[in-house]
């Protein structure tokens, strides 16, 4: 898209078109928005499509009989079909609804965790954000569960070797990995990763929070047993996030709250659970943001993930070519695969101060560590600088970037 077309037609100018907030100005200048990977922004379609929902056919869903329930219930149940197709999964019925990926991973770690023993191990690497780091942890202490992590290579590749080794014993009963990390961009080899996975007799799980943004997933050809990932991020809203789920396997696990709408009966002496997935959503969903989610999804799927890719991958080279051109800069991570986000240090300036001399320009960039501290630290380094891309950024925003950038240097350096 940064030069040519989508396979719809639109061009960058099109796509941006549907992106109001864009129109905006900070600190009297235009908005330049490098922050995607903490959350993306929203096209109008999305909240079109809730608002719309909202003001004409509004009511709980599943339960009611009048139109307006089923009319609702068939929007909310019509979205999961379309992550279905998003993700190419064989059955709508291993969509499960979340709030975030957050919530996804903790759903995973406390049913499937359950079905571990004590002795038994968790794989994951030093890529990881948090949110596959502490659940994982609070499993360990609860369970007896063994955390098992994966180094990384300088470059910010998981060591495979490494990876392997710690597969070898066949303890480890879950691997759980990021698909693309949201502090280095590292894309990591999925389809390598489940296949070692499955040798060694481990289940896999991969967070997609970053991926599914910027790559086609397909996971029946990935290999995996879960995936993750969450609305906001792939320009929808908040409070809204998808687990998948092998069915064999969401058939085995109970479920991770109780409540209304995941059951089948109820007496004070037990109770029985719903069918996958509804066993896993109790208590009235997010169906606004559902509903956006699903806008989200058409709207990227309009647009298509070739040329997506094609134009993150023209934005990343351009954004690099040029960032290493700035005396004092370094860019963390050479990894053999990166997306969109683009994470440095600045000789000489903390990267707090990096952020707010930059959001005086109107140029919005992320600084910390970014919910990843033990890969922050890994990098030897206290906090880092991030900039990340969506459909809507363009080489005039890196150009902007790399304006004040060199601003910043003079003044801080």
């Amino acid at each position: 898209m940064t030069a040519g077309k989508t396979s719809s037609g639109q061009t960058i100018v099109d796509i941006r078109s549907h992106f109001p907030i864009l129109n905006e100005t900070v600190h009297g200048r235009p908005l330049v928005f490098l922050d995607s990977a903490a959350s993306a922004q929203k096209p109008d379609v999305v909240m079109k499509a809730m608002q719309d929902s909202a003001y004409h056919q509004y009511a709980n869903i599943h339960r009611g009989l009048h139109w307006m329930s089923e009319r609702t219930t068939e929007a909310y149940e019509n979205v999961r079909q379309d992550v279905a197709r998003l993700l190419n999964a064989s059955d709508h019925r291993e969509i499960v609804f979340t709030r975030n990926s957050t919530e996804a991973i903790n759903l995973v770690a406390h049913s499937f965790g359950s079905l571990l023993k004590s002795g038994q191990a968790i794989l994951i690497s030093e890529l990881e954000h948090h949110a596959n780091i502490v659940p994982w942890l609070m499993l360990r202490d609860r369970a007896g569960i063994e955390l098992r992590v994966a180094p990384i290579t300088d470059a910010g590749d998981i060591d495979l070797a490494a990876y392997e080794a710690l597969l070898a014993d066949g303890k480890v009963g879950l691997v759980s990995l990021t698909h693309m990390s949201n502090v280095l961009g590292t894309v990591t080899p999925v389809r390598k990763l489940t296949e070692i996975a499955h040798a060694h007799g481990a289940r896999i799980l991969l967070d997609g929070s970053q991926s599914i943004v910027h790559r086609k997933i397909d996971v029946q050809d990935i290999g995996a047993d879960f995936f993750t990932f969450t609305g906001h991020k792939l320009y929808g809203p908040t409070g809204i996030g998808v687990l998948w789920g092998r069915m064999d396997l969401l058939d085995r696990m109970p479920p991770f709250m109780g409540g209304g709408d995941m059951i089948q009966n109820v007496s004070f002496e037990r109770a029985t659970w719903a069918h996958v997935p509804h066993k896993f959503e109790a208590g009235t969903p997010a169906i606004l943001e559902t509903i956006g989610l699903g806008a989200a999804i058409r709207f990227v799927e309009d647009i298509g993930y070739d040329a997506i890719s094609r134009h993150e991958a023209e934005l990343t080279a351009y954004a690099l070519g040029k960032m290493r051109g700035i005396n004092s800069l370094r860019i963390l991570g050479e990894p053999e695969d990166r997306g969109g986000v683009i994470s440095f240090v600045m000789d000489g300036a903390h990267p707090h101060d990096l952020a707010t001399l930059l959001d005086q320009l109107g140029i919005a960039i992320r600084a910390g560590q970014h919910c990843a501290e033990p890969l922050v630290r890994r990098l030897g380094v206290h906090a880092t600088a991030r900039a990340s891309f969506g459909i809507y950024t363009t080489t005039e925003d890196i150009d902007a970037l790399i304006e004040g950038l060199e601003r910043a240097r003079m003044m801080l350096t």
